[in-house]
């Protein structure tokens, strides 16, 4: 596929770096120097340097014979004229991240469409979606739903008193028989393992396994920790993904008692109003004595979104200090991601990673039904189609001989879900849950 991306930065190198390992043909414009040159030094991409918006730079990156144009600048505006100038010149599809939410309302004006946009990115409420899922789950650093709702994989820390560690896999499936579950990836001091039977869950280890939602609880307390949950909950910051959160949690059955701390007044006192089921405060998020005189430690959780994301590093971790039980932060740096987990922050979302992730989920939509990459984690869970000419169904998955860095995880068959074991049998048309390694991933494409 010929895909142009517009957009350099984190985003754009992101999807670049991805869909280069996938053989895609990419063109990524951008005006900074520096970025292109990140770019051209790390990946098998071609670059054009000059402004989205200017038709003669889109036509010197191919945009009339392009199949997809990802339009992913910091800029709003130049996403949206650019989408507009490339589906002019001929571009199949147009993807833009846009982070105003007018053009995704019910009541715009306009719709995306009619400016050339086929598919509307808006990162905060990925984002937003994220955290919400995490707060649900006390323990998990990562909660991605699967199978029509019916699986779930979730990644677990293995605490110190845990009564499984230097337990084999084998010996681990043979001490919780009675549970479905399959532990699909490991990740130790950084490193990423793609576990086999006979591999051995050490102290500290970021687990992920995929189980039953109605078995997630035995997971939990298996490796050390309680699953309780949780009321109350501060968030501190007011920005889009503050406020997204906080109108999801208000409208969750679970009934939370949230406070939220917003030093602008004015949209301090917007959110008061539109939202009278929440106590609004007005006052300096990042300041540990405004946030103990506010009681962060009666909190169950502590959701750190504010722009500033050393001080949400931070905060969280003063939060941990004072024993609430969870502390999510809102990081957009990649490298944080891997520190912050193991100086103890429970889970951290990364805003433009889960813009990246949306974004290649809708490119490769069609027999890949969802894509996630795992925060902490070189590593992808997918839901795949298997096709009419998947050379593995009809036989037992321990007689495939499934390529190094894939796992297969789960199997819906029509209505009914279940975790994969050595003897689960794929048929034709089954939505099969496959974890790959990112050099893996063309493979999984091939096998099924």
């Amino acid at each position: 596929m010929k895909i142009v991306i517009a957009g350099a930065g984190e985003v754009g190198y992101e999807l670049s770096k991805v869909l280069s390992i996938e053989k895609h043909d990419v063109t990524v414009i951008d005006e900074r120097k520096k970025c292109l040159q990140r770019v051209l030094e790390n990946l098998d991409v071609l670059t054009v340097e000059g402004n989205a918006t200017s038709p003669n730079v889109l036509v010197e990156a191919g945009a009339q014979d392009a199949d997809l144009m990802v339009a992913v600048t910091s800029v709003d505006e130049v996403n949206i004229i650019a989408s507009m100038m490339a589906k002019r010149l001929g571009v199949k599809r147009v993807i833009a991240r846009v982070r105003n939410n007018e053009l995704s309302r019910p009541d715009s004006p306009l719709t995306p469409s009619e400016l050339g946009i086929d598919v509307l990115i808006h990162p905060e409420e990925s984002a937003a979606n994220e955290i919400h899922q995490l707060v649900k789950r006390a323990s998990a650093t990562d909660v991605v739903s699967l199978a029509d709702g019916q699986l779930q994989l979730v990644g677990l820390r293995v605490e110190k008193n845990s009564d499984i560690i230097n337990t084999t896999l084998e010996d681990l499936a043979e001490s919780y028989s009675e549970i479905p579950f399959r532990v699909v990836a490991i990740s130790r001091r950084g490193r990423t393992i793609i576990p086999r039977g006979n591999n051995q869950i050490m102290p500290l280890d970021h687990i992920f396994i995929i189980t039953k939602v109605e078995h997630i609880r035995d997971i939990v307390e298996a490796t050390g920790h309680k699953d309780v949950s949780l009321r109350r909950i501060m968030i501190a910051g007011g920005d889009e993904v503050g406020r997204m959160l906080a109108r999801k949690l208000s409208k969750d059955k679970q009934k939370w008692e949230i406070k939220l701390i917003e030093p602008n007044p004015d949209i301090a006192t917007e959110i008061a109003n539109n939202q009278r089921d929440i106590l609004v405060l007005n006052g300096d998020p990042t300041d540990p004595n405004l946030l103990v005189v506010e009681g962060i430690q009666e909190m169950d959780a502590f959701v750190s979104v504010t722009e500033d994301e050393e001080s949400n590093i931070i905060s969280c971790l003063m939060s941990k200090h004072l024993e609430v039980k969870k502390a999510v932060a809102l990081v957009s740096k990649p490298q944080y991601i891997p520190l912050s987990q193991t100086i103890g922050i429970d889970a951290v979302v990364n805003v433009k990673a889960s813009a990246s992730d949306e974004i290649h989920r809708h490119i490769r939509q069609g027999q890949l039904l969802t894509v996630k990459a795992l925060q902490g984690i070189k590593a992808e869970i997918m839901e795949v189609v298997a096709g009419k000419n998947c050379d593995i169904s009809d036989k037992p998955i321990h007689s495939i001989g499934i390529p190094e860095g894939i796992v297969i995880g789960g199997i819906l068959s029509g209505d009914s879900a279940e975790v994969a074991t050595g003897d689960s049998v794929i048929k034709k048309g089954d939505r099969v849950i496959v974890l790959a390694l990112p050099n893996a991933i063309n493979q999984v494409e091939k096998l099924f």
